[in-house]
């Protein structure tokens, strides 16, 4: 049996644990054996790039933090070498760890993860990660809805050219010509 002060010790780091899984919306767990320190390098840079919470974590102090957060589901999951990624959106964690998965194919997997508090398999985070990023769909909403806009500008300055006069030209001639009688 371990010493008070180890005990104590894992205890806070189990405590400090289940308060970022509850904070969490997402997180996927990962078995990263075999990748080199300039790929985890590299994935440590686009997890802090996209504000995933990335750590590599004791299996049993995950078990008991996945516990105290109702999550004792994903305790089948912690075999192995395993890290654990955390963000508040959904997607992040779930892209940036598919990812890697593709570049590094037998080096990186996904075990599973959660969202929302119910654990989720790695068929529903590979389908997370194939939603574009926030940015990305806040442009194609815009995009969507400028495009009649857009549309009517470029209809309204064919009929003034099919008309004789540019558009731009049309107005200012307009003013000119009452100021010349």
């Amino acid at each position: 049996m371990p010493n008070a002060k180890v005990l104590s010790e894992k205890q806070a780091i189990v405590a400090e644990l289940t308060e970022k899984i509850q904070k969490a919306t997402a997180g996927v767990l990962v078995d990263y054996k075999g990748i080199t320190v300039e790929e985890d390098t590299a994935l440590r840079r686009e997890c802090r790039e996209n504000n995933v919470d990335y750590s590599v974590i004791k299996n049993t102090l995950l078990r008991f933090a996945f516990n105290n957060c109702g999550l004792s589901d994903l305790d089948e999951l912690l075999n192995g070498t395993t890290s654990l990624a955390l963000c508040d959106d959904p997607v992040a964690p779930a892209r940036v760890m598919n990812d890697y998965a593709k570049k590094l194919n037998d080096k990186f997997e996904i075990k599973g993860g959660f969202m929302d508090g119910k654990p989720v398999d790695v068929d529903t985070i590979k389908s997370l990660a194939s939603i574009p990023a926030l940015p990305v769909l806040q442009a194609q909403v815009l995009g969507t809805m400028l495009a009649p806009i857009t549309g009517l500008a470029v209809v309204l300055k064919q009929i003034a050219e099919k008309l004789g006069a540019p558009a731009e030209d049309a107005a200012p001639a307009a003013e000119e010509a009452p100021a010349a009688e």
